[in-house]
């Protein structure tokens, strides 16, 4: 089942072991963060993959950016990941993210997230520190924004 959520006891743990942050930055972002939406992947009631939802512009349309997208390790290659990106681009006609590496910007193309753009054409209504955390992971030598943008409404 998917669904949005704002349980932090759920989102912490998965957030830790995807990502190693501590619990304290953590918390910063969840408080922090006023535009935001965390949707869920569960099964048995149980959190199994997540992502985060932050309202954005991209070269001046109103967006949606995916953020500290994760799925537990002993849940991955379910394809959990996969149906939370298709729900997304049935709900939003607009997406963006920033890969962290090659192997994603490879699993993002494959999901939609085929156009690109400058990381300086996204736009966040939130504070300097909160923005810091939206740029941050990207191990790229030129991080790119990927875009996915329903056909229909190009």
């Amino acid at each position: 089942m998917i669904k949005y959520f704002n349980d932090e006891n759920l989102i912490i743990p998965l957030w830790q072991e995807a990502f190693k942050d501590s619990e304290e930055d953590i918390l910063f972002f969840l408080e922090n963060c006023k535009h935001k939406n965390a949707l869920g992947y569960f099964e048995e009631n149980k959190l199994c993959s997540m992502l985060f939802l932050v309202d954005c512009k991209v070269e001046g349309r109103g967006a949606k950016y995916i953020y500290a997208a994760c799925t537990y390790e002993n849940q991955q290659r379910k394809g959990q990941m996969s149906s939370l990106l298709s729900f997304c681009e049935k709900e939003y006609n607009f997406l963006a993210l920033i890969p962290a590496n090659d192997k994603l910007v490879d699993y993002y193309d494959k999901r939609g997230f085929n156009l690109r753009s400058k990381i300086d054409n996204i736009i966040f209504d939130e504070s300097d520190e909160i923005k810091e955390y939206l740029f941050e992971g990207s191990s790229l030598s030129k991080p790119l924004l990927s875009i996915y943008k329903n056909t229909e409404d190009m």
